[in-house]
């Protein structure tokens, strides 16, 4: 059988984690997470990391290992998870890469431009003029420096708004200049499997994901890593909004709501990404599941 990579996505909350270690146990493989926040240590609960208990003794990588203060990019990711995959491959048919950062799982599944790398002191000088200007003053110097990429960016993203810019200003040319849009072939096969819910049912379970979060000491973490609240690594839905009510910004109940509502916005572009249509010559299957059908995991094997 062609080595296969399988991707397990969808948006947060859909219950990916939990059919990618079915599925790993039904394979006998190992699990790359493709989250952009589970990569950071020190944020399990807000991040939604599985457990030890919940993870069933099934290696998990690119899991918590990074301290918040390190840089790391959807260009990070891509490599990291080829050398990892290819080192799974040399024990096990198949790898299973299991996470809904949209950029990642492209990253993984397309290949990203090569971009310059970003000299620590541009980043720290870049970081404090947004520490001491704002968001506003980011977005500002983002469509003076690359017009195209501000007309197009999600400028509620906070984070790509501020790697678009330094990019930029490595470079000496605009970020949106240096993408290519070209993708890379792989040396594996690629299964896709999104992972789906009814959207009332999506939204009960994310709402009630927060109230467990709470329940496993959410606000004890939020304040420990709260002196460190300037890092991109924090710059994140669950953290933000408990800053602001350590901040005396709003009481803990408005906090709580705010990150249900944030996070179900999260989801709907998520599950707007999930929609698009696959280009009808990419050599990338997909498949769609719902965990509460009879069999999910058998489902998928069945394709393999």
């Amino acid at each position: 059988m062609k080595k296969t990579a399988i991707i397990v996505t969808g948006p947060t909350a859909g219950g990916k984690s939990a059919l990618s270690i079915d599925l790993a146990k039904a394979l006998s493989t190992e699990i790359i997470s493709a989250d952009s926040r589970q990569i950071f240590a020190d944020i399990p609960i807000v991040t939604a990391q599985p457990s030890i208990e919940e993870r069933m003794g099934i290696p998990h990588h690119l899991m918590g290992h990074l301290p918040l203060d390190a840089y790391y990019s959807a260009a990070c990711f891509e490599q990291d998870a080829l050398d990892l995959s290819a080192h799974l491959f040399d024990r096990h048919d198949t790898a299973i890469v299991c996470g809904g950062s949209m950029m990642y799982v492209d990253a993984f599944c397309y290949g990203i431009d090569t971009l310059p790398t970003v000299p620590s002191d541009l980043r720290t000088a870049l970081g404090e003029l947004h520490r001491r200007k704002g968001d506003e003053w980011l977005l500002a110097r983002l469509a003076q420096a690359d017009p195209a990429t501000f007309a197009g960016i999600d400028r509620k993203n906070i984070k790509r708004v501020f790697h678009a810019l330094e990019i930029t200003l490595a470079a000496g040319r605009p970020y949106s200049t240096l993408l290519t849009g070209q993708k890379k072939e792989r040396p594996f096969r690629i299964l896709k499997v999104i992972v789906e819910r009814e959207r009332e049912q999506l939204f009960a379970r994310i709402n009630n994901r927060v109230g467990d979060m709470q329940a496993n000491g959410l606000l004890e973490e939020a304040r420990r890593v709260y002196p460190l609240r300037g890092l991109n690594s924090l710059n994140t839905v669950g953290l933000k909004e408990l800053f602001a009510h350590f901040d005396g910004l709003m009481s803990l109940d408005e906090a709580l709501d705010r990150i249900r509502k944030n996070t179900r916005v999260f989801a709907k572009k998520q599950l707007t990404w999930l929609a698009r249509p696959m280009h009808e010559d990419s050599p990338i299957e997909t498949i769609r599941v719902r965990p509460d059908e009879a069999d999910p995991v058998q489902k998928i094997l069945s394709r393999l």
